[in-house]
């Protein structure tokens, strides 16, 4: 007998049950689901948004091919194409997250002509393949019913109104999105857009019109949709509707200015010789052995990523800047980089485990063990700005698993000075080289080093200690 894992987050629909069996994503239908599957899977839009890569890889279990951990459990039984990691909306950058919704709605639009419809409009429904967007919930799609689409509200609440934050506010929606799971409300969107804001494309019908029937009706549930069938409201109008909101999502712009990091590179201390030495022990280590997955925190502009990507399945982009995070994500679609992820997260205060229990979106660090880590220029930012002890770092990259090329900036390095300028003189006594090595030999074996030729930076190759 497989181990078999309940998905903890797939509790909210009990037609639909996601398990884990040794690798291996299962979905387990009731009666009804196995019977909406089946008018969906007979449709020319399956098959086309499946070997697109659109909808998650997916294929029906015959009754000799279902385990015999789930046999007997359910009426149908899928099998999905596994997603490496794990991402949240609150985790994409703006451009990412317009990507996703409107996806979400070419799927929408796609179906509507086989006769199909989807029952949310939810953006955890979506996630990432590399800079791919890919819908995952197959058991959300159900043949049309009468009325306006059923997952109008939250995609506004979830897709469109975080977008419309940054696009019109100029405010981040990843904070918002990370504390509201269920998305920013009609209501809460309308008295935040004054103004102008409020004759922006799609605001009217999309934000105005909503809050303004909130106490009207009952927030678009399955009773107001069977009103509105009955008035003649039908697949036609769901397809107009989908057509103007992939519109409104396509035509937002992100005015932001760029933050200080995303210039990063260009004003780092980096020498050429630096640069050319670091980037020679990274693409050394990373092709010497097969690489799964690897985390590249602190990644800033994705070059170190770009060459771990070379050498592995998946790389995992992560940093705190959003801006950055989203020139990373757009370069990496411009080139054809398709096996990188980048996220959005300050490591100092990474996501949370969320939802009921604490169980339905997994911690950052609870989603898979990397087969490397990348910590390149990282640490000082974490020990000098953050004020986290050296110890605490080396504990945190142990936790993690995996081999580690980490790198340590020596305190007269300029960008060290200029974190050491805004603290109280003589602050952090241990930040140095031969604690920074003796922290490391207590948990991991140091295989490898390189001191560039500034002699202000070093590398280091760490195994996990057996």
């Amino acid at each position: 007998m497989g181990l078999l894992v309940n998905e903890s987050g797939s509790f909210r629909d009990p037609a639909n049950s996601v398990v884990y069996l040794d690798g291996r994503v299962l979905r387990g239908l009731d009666a009804k689901a196995a019977a909406d599957f089946s008018t969906f899977s007979a449709t020319s839009a399956f098959a086309e948004l499946r070997d697109s890569g659109k909808i998650i890889g997916t294929r029906q279990l015959g009754d000799e091919e279902i385990p015999s951990e789930v046999a007997g459990r359910f009426s149908g039984v899928l099998e999905h194409q596994r997603v490496p990691f794990i991402s949240y909306p609150y985790e994409w950058s703006f451009s990412m997250l317009q990507d996703a919704g409107a996806l979400h709605l070419e799927i929408l639009l796609a179906c509507l002509e086989d006769g199909v419809s989807m029952k949310d409009g939810y953006s955890f429904n979506l996630q990432f393949l590399g800079v791919n967007p890919v819908f995952i919930d197959i058991g959300s799609f159900e043949p049309v019913p009468s009325g306006p689409w059923i997952g109008y509200r939250q995609f506004c609440q979830t897709i469109l109104y975080p977008l419309m934050l940054e696009a019109h506010l100029d405010i981040p929606f990843q904070r918002t999105l990370m504390g509201h799971l269920d998305g920013i409300t009609p209501s809460e969107m309308n008295r935040l857009l004054r103004g102008t804001s409020k004759y922006r494309r799609g605001v009217m019908r999309n934000v105005t019109l909503q809050a303004a029937t909130d106490k009207r009706f009952d927030r678009g549930g399955r009773k107001t949709q069977e009103d509105l069938g009955n008035s003649g409201f039908g697949a036609e109008l769901n397809k107009a509707l989908a057509k103007k909101l992939l519109k409104t999502v396509t035509e937002l712009k992100s005015d932001r200015a760029d933050s200080g990091w995303s210039a990063y590179r260009s004003t780092c201390s980096y020498s050429e010789e630096d640069r050319e030495a670091k980037e020679r022990f990274v693409t050394e280590t990373a092709s010497a052995g097969e690489i799964g997955v690897a985390w590249d925190l602190g990644a800033n502009d994705g070059a170190y990523a770009r060459l771990i990507a070379k050498h592995a399945q998946q790389v995992i982009a992560v940093d705190y800047d959003d801006v950055t995070v989203d020139a990373m994500y757009r370069s990496f679609k411009e080139d054809g980089v398709t096996n990188i992820l980048p996220i959005v997260m300050n490591l100092v205060d990474p996501s949370p485990a969320r939802g009921w229990r604490g169980t339905e979106r997994k911690a950052f660090t609870d989603r898979g063990k990397p087969d490397l880590v990348l910590a390149l220029a990282l640490v000082h930012h974490l020990a000098l700005a953050a004020n986290v002890p050296l110890s605490q770092i080396v504990e945190w990259f142990a936790d993690i698993g995996g081999k580690l090329i980490v790198e340590f900036v020596e305190p007269h390095d300029p960008m060290a000075e200029r974190l050491l300028g805004n603290k109280e003189l003589g602050m952090f006594p241990d930040y140095r080289i031969e604690e920074f090595e003796r922290l490391l030999r207590l948990r991991f074996e140091i295989t490898s080093s390189l001191k560039l030729p500034s002699g202000r930076r070093t590398l280091y190759l760490c195994e996990p200690q057996r």
